[in-house]
């Protein structure tokens, strides 16, 4: 039905897609998407769940840990405690230095003793959970007594996420006479001599001697910790999200923090006690592909998720479901909540009542969803919600604008073809700098090559981009998704720069 553009003009400032950041995502519950991987969360089928930039993990953590905990601790008996959260958040940089001296088996430590300070701080000295622990004083009495052998101090009172990360550190390297900790950039330290003269353990073969020192402790703490969540009747997970924020990334020092930490999930490995772990692809991949190999790997990715991956359908949901969140929108359109939950060929309506059928016109053009989704796919064919999510809201924004400007009149559409292509460059634009340039700098001297040239290249072409080592290269470059390669049928390979990069690089349709 025709639109009046003054009418558009005052309801599309209330449209709002959502944040793309999970935590400034106001519409995060209200309008949520529940992937195979959320399901199998859920249904506690899995505790590792990869997936790219962008594809959902922190919005998945945020869920679990904002809007599910209570949910969780009726239905399933469930404590639900976490990590790292908030974007930006700096407490883990501000001891760089200390974790730079730190090697593997010093951070299968720290990881020990984090996760423990977590099921202390957020469960056991919890007063949520008092009712829970009433009956279980022998068995926490047992879980301190643990920790104390173990050296892991105890606190008064709740700590900061900054002190128990000290304490930790201090901890770990507690085996010495003092220990010093100062967070860069700060003018206070710890300064500890928590166990008086007490000396390492000692040991009996090369084999203990190699083993992480607190490890050993673990499994007892583990012993311990199950014995209260048994009698309690409950279940702990702990779960951890941006760590590709801690640690300055594809460094050796994020190489030997993350690898310290999936040995950890072994030793925490229990019914009662999980160890939920949202990371990166590209980093599960760099960290477990590093040359060094890794011990028991099966053992990991035997409770990992499938890589976070969103198809065309559950992109459409993703949209309408944004979008009608808004009652003003609702009531314009005269659309039934109700009917948008149930029905996927209502929800396709539904698109179709905000978007044109197509973005080009002709017979043979893709429809505007079909096109939306090839337009904010990778190399590697992966859309994210946060793309999409940026490209309509760039969209609205310059639709809003021309309604604006030119309010007088009827239009067919509320967001038009010229606002999804804007949105789409402007996507593009953001890729390049937020994406290419900030996480891939070691790659960047080759990417730039690309800008300005054509969109299509031969492997001469490459070749001669790159010289003798392209291959390499070009193995690099598609792996982030920045070249899509496809084979020829007399077996040449052609490489293509996906139209989510064209205008970042801006470059040009055709063959080099």
């Amino acid at each position: 039905m025709p639109h009046n553009k003054t009418d558009l003009a005052n309801i599309l400032p209330s449209i709002d897609f959502g944040s793309s950041i999970a935590e400034q995502d106001t519409l995060l519950e209200s309008a949520r998407v529940e992937t195979s991987a959320f399901t199998d969360l859920f249904n506690d089928k899995v505790d590792l769940v990869p997936g790219t930039k962008g594809s959902g993990k922190s919005a998945l953590y945020r869920i679990f840990v904002d809007f599910l905990p209570d949910y969780l601790l009726d239905l399933q008996k469930v404590v639900v405690a976490h990590g790292v959260q908030h974007r930006g958040d700096k407490v883990f940089h501000a001891y760089k230095d200390e974790f730079d001296k730190m090697d593997e088996n010093e951070f299968v430590n720290f990881w020990c003793v984090y996760l423990i300070s977590l099921a202390k701080e957020h469960f056991i000295r919890n007063s949520r959970y008092a009712n829970f622990l009433k009956d279980c004083s022998d068995e926490i009495k047992a879980f301190y007594q643990a920790c104390q052998s173990a050296r892991i101090p105890d606190f008064e009172k709740q700590k900061s996420l900054r002190e128990v990360l000290g304490w930790t550190l201090a901890a770990i390297r507690s085996w010495g006479p003092n220990v010093k900790v100062r967070p860069s950039g700060e003018t206070w330290e710890f300064e500890l001599n928590l166990f008086g003269e007490q000396s390492k353990p000692t040991t009996n073969s090369k084999k203990e001697t190699d083993e992480p020192i607190l490890a050993r402790y673990a499994h007892t703490i583990k012993e311990n910790l199950e014995a209260v969540l048994k009698k309690a009747g409950l279940s702990l997970w702990l779960m951890i999200d941006r760590l590709d924020e801690i640690f300055p990334r594809r460094s050796k020092l994020e190489t030997r923090a993350l690898r310290g930490l999936l040995r950890t999930l072994r030793i925490f490995e229990s019914k009662e006690i999980r160890i939920k772990v949202f990371l990166r692809d590209d980093i599960l991949e760099q960290i477990v592909s590093n040359g060094q190999g890794f011990t028991a790997l099966t053992h990991i990715t035997a409770r990992q998720s499938d890589t976070l991956d969103w198809s065309e359908e559950q992109i459409m949901t993703m949209i309408v479901r944004r979008l009608y969140a808004n009652e003003r929108l609702r009531d314009y359109l005269k659309v039934d909540s109700d009917q948008l939950e149930a029905s996927r060929n209502y929800q396709e309506e539904a698109f179709y009542k905000v978007f044109p059928k197509a973005v080009f016109p002709g017979e043979k053009q893709s429809s505007t969803l079909r096109w939306i989704y090839n337009h904010t796919s990778d190399g590697r064919g992966v859309v994210t919600p946060r793309d999409v999510i940026d490209l309509l809201t760039k969209a609205k924004q310059k639709q809003q604008d021309e309604y604006r400007s030119y309010s007088s009149g009827e239009t067919e559409f509320i967001i038009g073809p010229s606002a999804i292509i804007y949105g789409l460059e402007e996507l593009s634009k953001r890729k390049r700098t937020t994406f290419l340039e900030a996480e891939f700098p070691h790659l960047w001297k080759y990417i730039k090559k690309f800008i300005g040239g054509r969109t299509q290249y031969s492997e001469n072409d490459i070749s001669k981009l790159f010289g003798k080592s392209w291959q390499k290269i070009v193995e690099d470059l598609i792996s982030i998704g920045v070249l899509r390669m496809e084979g020829r049928r007399d077996g040449s390979k052609t490489f293509k720069i996906p139209f989510l990069y064209r205008s970042g690089l801006d470059v040009k349709q055709g063959s080099a």
